[in-house]
C-alpha cells in the first residue's frame, strides 16, 4: 500500500465512521476499487486494517465529546450519578455485540466481507431509514421530539445493544441501527446519536484493540508503520469534521438524506458488479 492509498482509506473511514452509511462497506469497497484485496492474504490484511482504522474516529469522537466522558469516568468513581446511569447503559449497550462477535467472528469475515453482500446491507439500510423517516413525518415529530439521555433505561439500552449486533454485517452501519433503535425506543434524534456516538467508543474501541493485536505481525508486514499512521492521522481528522458536521445537520434535517445515498450506491455498485466494473472476490 502506498501512503497515498492509506490517506484515501482514512479520509473515507473518518468520513463515514460516524455517518448512517457503513464505513467498513465503504473503506472495503475502496480497498477493492485500489486492487488491495488481491490475494488470499492480502484480504486478510486489508479486512484487519479496515478495522483498525476505527481507531482514528475513536480518539475524534473521545476528543469531541470528552466533558461527556469525563462525566462517565466520574460516575465510575462515585462522584457522578448521572455519569454512573450512562457508563452502565453503555456497559449494558456493548455486551451484546462484544459475545456474539466473538461466537461468529470467523464465519462473518468468511462470507459478509464481500461486495454483493454489502450492496443488499446498504439498500435494505437504506429503505429502513426512509420508512423511519416517513412515520417520523407522518408522526409530526421533528428531530428533537423524544428523551434525552438522562432517560435512557438498562432495558431501552439493551435494545439499542441488540440492534447493534445487526452492524456486525458489513454495509449495515452501527450508527444507523443504534441511532434508529435510539430514536424507536422514544430518545430524540440528537441523543441518539450521541449516545450511538459513546457506544462506538467502547464498541470500536474493543473490535480495533482486538483486531489490532490479532494481527498486528501482519498489518506491520503487509502495510508497515508509515501507513498506518498515515490512514490513523487522516481518519482521525475526517472524523471531526463528519462528526461536527452531522451534529449540526441532524439538529436541523433527520435521517431521510442517507436513506436516499444509501439506496442509491446499492445501485450503483450493484450495476458496477453487473457490469464487470468491479470483480467479485
Amino acid at each position: 500500500m502506498h501512503w497515498w492509498q492509506a490517506m484515501i482509506l482514512g479520509i473515507v473511514e473518518g468520513l463515514t465512521e460516524y455517518v448512517p452509511v457503513s464505513s467498513a462497506g465503504h473503506v472495503l469497497l475502496a480497498q477493492f476499487a485500489m486492487g488491495l484485496d488481491a490475494t488470499r492474504a492480502a484480504q486478510q490484511a486489508a479486512k484487519a486494517y479496515a478495522i483498525f482504522l476505527q481507531m482514528g474516529a475513536i480518539v475524534a469522537v473521545v476528543g469531541l465529546y470528552w466533558r461527556r466522558i469525563k462525566q462517565m469516568l466520574a460516575g465510575l468513581m462515585g462522584k457522578d450519578p448521572q455519569g454512573r446511569h450512562l457508563a452502565q447503559c453503555i456497559l449494558v449497550a456493548f455486551l451484546p455485540a462484544a459475545v456474539l462477535g466473538l461466537l461468529i467472528e470467523h464465519w462473518m469475515k468468511a462470507h459478509l466481507f464481500r461486495l454483493w453482500p454489502m450492496v443488499g446491507a446498504w439498500g435494505v439500510g437504506g429503505l429502513v431509514i426512509l420508512a423511519v423517516a416517513w412515520y417520523r413525518h407522518h408522526q409530526g415529530d421533528k428531530p428533537t421530539t423524544g428523551f434525552d439521555m438522562t432517560a435512557l433505561t438498562w432495558k431501552m439500552a439493551l435494545i439499542i445493544g441488540l440492534a447493534q449486533c445487526l452492524s456486525m454485517w458489513p454495509g449495515t452501519s452501527r450508527s444507523l441501527v443504534t441511532i434508529i433503535a435510539g430514536v424507536l425506543v422514544g430518545m430524540s434524534l440528537p441523543a441518539a446519536v450521541e449516545f450511538s456516538f459513546l457506544l462506538g467508543v467502547v464498541t470500536l474501541g474493543a473490535a480495533s484493540g482486538y483486531e489490532g493485536l490479532k494481527h498486528r505481525h501482519i498489518l506491520l508486514h503487509a502495510y508497515g508503520p508509515l501507513t498506518m499512521a498515515v490512514g490513523f492521522v487522516f481518519a482521525w481528522i475526517a472524523a471531526v469534521i463528519s462528526v461536527k458536521w452531522m451534529v449540526a445537520y441532524l439538529n436541523r434535517h433527520g435521517l431521510a438524506i442517507f436513506g436516499y445515498y444509501r439506496v442509491a450506491l446499492a445501485v450503483a455498485v450493484a450495476l458496477l458488479i453487473l457490469t464487470g466494473v468491479l470483480t467479485l472476490t
